[in-house]
């Protein structure tokens, strides 16, 4: 098969982890991102060749030598082509990150997560809930599109879309991590008003992580530790306990 994705997952405690999707495309097919229920969070790409095996089935020796090419714009292009969405779809092809190495055949690789996502319009209030931990990713408000939140919005209060509250992700980050659950209010009074006139909302990403995984040491920083499953470290159940193990050790041993 030419167009395949590769997921690493551990059945025994995906419900508190952040899995990191890798996903590998062959040169000339399309890169197919899913997130049932949540969004896209591009963390790294690559459209080049980094070994001999990769996406070399039928090719000739010639086009497989070169495996220290890569496209520089790889994770710009997909970031701003796939962050936020529920799904993405994305050429693996020169035409879409330029030919890094001539003559080479490449493959696109992709590591993402999904997360939730909520919006809220402005004066009204967010309200955050998780099973377990919140971690908050990413947040914002301010306004980046005419749509969102424009219901009986006259066009005079939609038009800047470049606007943003560059302390948004700190405001939320000492609010809501670490927390079960966290309501806050949409407005300049948080906030701080980043463009007069204009009416905002706030776009906020999280995930919901393990308590144990949470310390003191980190709790008001932006993102929290967390065990995060790469496609090749596939562990056994045992060594997964023997980390579990370890975190909450580690997490007293930082509380004492």
């Amino acid at each position: 098969t030419c167009a395949f994705t590769l997921i690493t997952w551990d059945l025994l405690f995906t419900s508190c982890l952040l899995i990191l999707n890798h996903s590998v495309t062959c040169e000339g097919f399309q890169a197919n991102l899913q997130c049932e229920g949540q969004v896209l969070v591009i963390h790294g790409a690559n459209y080049g060749r980094r070994d001999k095996t990769t996406c070399s089935a039928g090719r000739p020796a010639s086009q497989l030598q070169v495996v220290q090419c890569s496209s520089q714009t790889s994770t710009n292009v997909v970031a701003e082509s796939c962050n936020g969405k529920n799904s993405c779809t994305i050429s693996a092809s020169n035409s879409v990150f330029g030919d890094p190495c001539v003559g080479t055949y490449k493959y696109l690789e992709v590591d993402y997560t999904c997360q939730f996502q909520t919006v809220t319009c402005e004066e009204s209030e967010a309200n955050l809930q998780c099973g377990e931990i919140l971690v908050i990713h990413r947040a914002d408000y301010g306004r980046h599109d005419q749509t969102t939140c424009s219901n009986l919005q006259p066009h005079c209060r939609l038009r800047d879309v470049q606007c943003s509250s560059p302390e948004s992700i700190e405001v939320i980050a000492a609010s809501c991590n670490g927390k079960n659950s966290c309501n806050i209010s949409a407005s300049n009074s948080v906030f701080g008003n980043p463009c007069f006139g204009t009416y905002k909302y706030l776009e906020v990403d999280y995930t919901c992580q393990c308590k144990y995984l949470i310390t003191e040491e980190n709790k008001y920083k932006k993102s929290y530790y967390v065990f995060i499953l790469f496609k090749d470290r596939l562990q056994d159940a045992e060594t997964m306990k023997q980390e579990e193990k370890d975190a909450k050790e580690f997490n007293l041993r930082i509380k004492s």
